[in-house]
């Protein structure tokens, strides 16, 4: 058998840098390393009605409850890892989270070894070598019933209750679980397990639009729903449907990929979609 020379060097050299690439930091990384959590809690005046930006951290879980006070109460767990006191020291120093308020808008950002911008500007002399160092936030975040939300998130939890207004949601990788009774909500989850429950038979609002790439929907419906309804799996996977009042939409039939539902006498238009999973429909109290 003949043998390119010249491709054989190439692949040597490209699985070569392929394990240099994915395992340096066992490298460098000799002894287990040393952990320390920091608490930080603030609270800020804010009216109903207004809205809150949430920028999370590239690890880390959010949860948002509504409450009815005209305040936002931040509280966040932060993590970071590092093989000494030292630099333990160093890491805790740097990543925190900071918030500003403006005319209805309150914004509240995670920054750290994540933020290039934000170490320049506070940190100059950071040390490289940490860097790549574990570090998570954990959100506990209490808003305005009636509050806009804008949120993105890494990988990590999502809990998100009591809370009715317009919703902007990007997770990257999550295990969420979400409660609706209404607003305006468009939310997109890369991968992981969504589990959504409609508490208003009426939804009040403009609707909903939530995407899952990768994963499994869990949808808990309550009895008698008004609403135009939607499911899809765009390639992989299958609908498993036990709510039994959904009747087929403009002549359309059922199948294991797609219902275009009427429930009830209809209302907000609720729309759900895989890409590759499964989705599953089952009236409420059905939740585990």
């Amino acid at each position: 058998m003949k043998i390119n020379i010249k491709k054989f060097c190439a692949g040597i050299f490209f699985c070569a840098a392929f394990v240099l690439l994915f395992h340096f930091p066992s490298f460098a990384q000799t002894g287990k390393l040393l952990k320390r959590t920091t608490y930080k809690t603030e609270k800020v005046d804010f009216g109903v009605g207004g809205t809150i930006s949430i920028v999370g951290a590239p690890s880390g879980s959010i949860v948002i409850e509504g409450w009815q006070k005209n305040e936002v109460e931040i509280s966040a767990e932060i993590e970071v890892q590092a093989e000494n006191d030292a630099d333990l020291a160093l890491l805790a120093n740097v990543n925190t989270f900071t918030f500003e308020v403006t005319m209805g808008r309150l914004s509240i950002l995670s920054v750290g070894t994540n933020d290039k911008a934000y170490l320049k500007r506070n940190a100059k002399k950071f040390p490289k070598r940490l860097l790549t160092m574990p570090v998570r936030f954990d959100y506990k975040i209490k808003v305005p019933v009636f509050s806009d939300l804008e949120i993105d998130g890494g990988r990590g939890d999502f809990d998100l209750a009591k809370v009715e207004g317009a919703m902007r949601i990007n997770f990257l990788e999550t295990t969420a679980r979400l409660k609706f009774s209404g607003g305006g909500i468009a939310a997109t989850f890369g991968s992981g397990s969504v589990t959504i429950e409609i508490l208003a038979r009426s939804w009040r609002g403009q609707g909903a639009n939530i995407q899952l790439g990768k994963g499994v929907m869990n949808l808990y419906l309550p009895l008698n729903l008004n609403a135009e309804f939607d499911a899809s799996i765009l390639r992989t996977g299958k609908i498993d449907n036990a709510y039994d009042i959904l009747k087929p939409r403009d002549r359309t039939q059922f199948t294991e990929k797609l219902i275009n539902a009427k429930a009830g006498n209809g209302g907000a238009k609720l729309i759900f979609t895989v890409g590759d999973g499964d989705l599953r429909i089952e009236p409420n109290g059905q939740l585990p």
